[in-house]
């Protein structure tokens, strides 16, 4: 199941960017536009509170085939059965994570340099996201990667890679040359009024 992840078009949530819409409805309304993968980020929110709306968000994208990844909370990924987890460089490590999540589970490491990249594949990771590409308001501690250091992490390492940060279908054609296997996206998607064809031309650009 895992080898066959479509990375292409992976949305991550940000509740606090949805525009008269909830969560639940953006996450099946991003699918139908063509988002092929989801992450769950959440929060400043309760254990209880991501686990119940970590629940609903899988019954929306077990609808549609669409894998959920958790983000750095491996007891929800477990607890929901979602297809993986997704950690930061100050998380566990990814050896770590995968002896508790087992080997059919996907681990998603966040990269910024071509070593930490090396290390996340070393560890076991299944792919990594790199960024963050521009400036972007979600992740104020992100650093900046160049798309030269983006192509130089996917021609060092086999495993998927997705680019993140500040990703528009406006500038998604500038990582072309990268050759990479998607983009991640929150406010291109979920900032806009319509969340489907927002998504529709981020997949548009894509191509």
């Amino acid at each position: 199941m895992k080898n066959k992840i479509n990375y292409s078009i992976y949305l991550l949530t940000d509740r606090e960017m949805l525009v008269d819409t909830d969560i639940y409805t953006a996450v099946e309304e991003s699918i139908k536009g063509g988002t092929t993968l989801v992450q769950l980020r959440e929060k400043d929110i309760s254990t209880l509170e991501f686990y119940n709306t970590a629940s609903k968000v899988k019954a929306v994208t077990d609808k549609y085939n669409v894998p959920l990844i958790i983000n750095d909370r491996i007891d929800i990924a477990l607890s929901i059965d979602a297809a993986g987890v997704h950690l930061g460089q100050s998380d566990m490590p990814a050896s770590i994570a995968r002896g508790i999540i087992g080997n059919d589970k996907i681990v998603g490491i966040s990269t910024s340099t071509l070593e930490e990249a090396i290390e996340a594949e070393k560890e076991g990771a299944d792919y990594v996201g790199v960024g963050a590409m521009f400036p972007t308001t979600t992740k104020d501690d992100a650093s900046a990667v160049s798309v030269s250091t983006l192509k130089e992490i996917k021609d060092n390492i086999s495993i998927p890679v997705v680019a993140i940060g500040g990703i528009t279908n406006k500038n998604v054609d500038l990582l072309k040359g990268a050759n990479i296997d998607g983009v991640a996206v929150i406010s291109d998607i979920l900032a806009k009024k319509n969340v489907k064809e927002a998504t529709e031309k981020l997949v548009e650009a894509m191509k």
